[in-house]
């Protein structure tokens, strides 16, 4: 036991603060990614709402491309595509520039394309969910199109479609773990150090198993109460 307690605890000899530093950066990937993947999410949805042919065929292709793809595909497109592509496009006009892509940064970018390609159907569904009345009882209040939408069918827009972003939020929160093969020091990746070091597998994933478990139970009470808040004086 005592032997446990060395390894869990904070200093030189104990993998308490690296343990801890993993799980802050897991945490903070996923909280930056959401907004990027939301926006982006939304942002399709319009597209595939609309009356214009390209811009929903162009929506479309994007989701098809980015649901179908393994999410370690994507990561690798990002991480290792981007940047031979951005060193070809720099040779042609300078010699012996190196690029390299944060692995922060490209893990987000990827994370978000995958979570937008799903958010955007959440969104989708919920804009089938408004009645078309709601548009014409905002504009016969003499609201503007960006009126009506940011006041009018927006709340009742993230109200419908909070089940299904909740869902993929957890889902967010434990894809993080792909960022660390491509050499970001998160929860996984510094338990498997951890691991490897110390000859002890069982205890350092096992103890990432249960941060995982902490941070989805976290989430979901928050997420409950969120939504408890969004549905309160809905009419039944």
């Amino acid at each position: 036991m005592d032997h446990v307690l060395t390894l869990l605890s904070f200093g030189n000899e104990g993998w308490g603060d690296e343990i801890a530093a993993g799980t802050l950066l897991t945490i903070a990937l996923a909280l930056a990614t959401l907004p990027l993947g939301l926006l982006q999410g939304f942002l399709l949805a319009l597209a595939k709402n609309s009356d214009d042919a390209n811009l929903h065929r162009a929506a479309d292709i994007y989701t098809t491309i980015f649901r179908g793809l393994p999410e370690l595909m994507t990561l690798f497109l990002v991480y290792y595509g981007v940047q031979i592509g951005l060193q070809a496009f720099i040779g042609l006009f300078a010699e012996g520039v190196y690029i390299e892509i944060n692995s922060f940064l490209a893990g987000m970018v990827a994370l978000g394309v995958v979570f937008s390609s799903y958010s955007s159907e959440v969104f989708l569904s919920a804009f089938r969910g408004i009645s078309q009345g709601q548009y014409e009882g905002g504009y016969a209040l003499g609201l503007s199109q960006y009126q009506t939408m940011r006041l009018v069918i927006l709340p009742q827009l993230i109200r419908l479609a909070l089940p299904g972003l909740s869902n993929l939020w957890l889902v967010l929160l434990k894809d993080t773990a792909l960022v660390s093969v491509i050499g970001l020091s998160d929860l996984l990746r510094m338990s498997g150090v951890a691991a490897r070091v110390s000859k002890e597998a069982f205890l350092f994933f096992g103890l990432a198993c249960l941060i995982y478990l902490a941070l989805s139970i976290v989430s979901s009470v928050g997420l409950a109460r969120i939504d408890a808040w969004a549905r309160k004086g809905e009419t039944r």
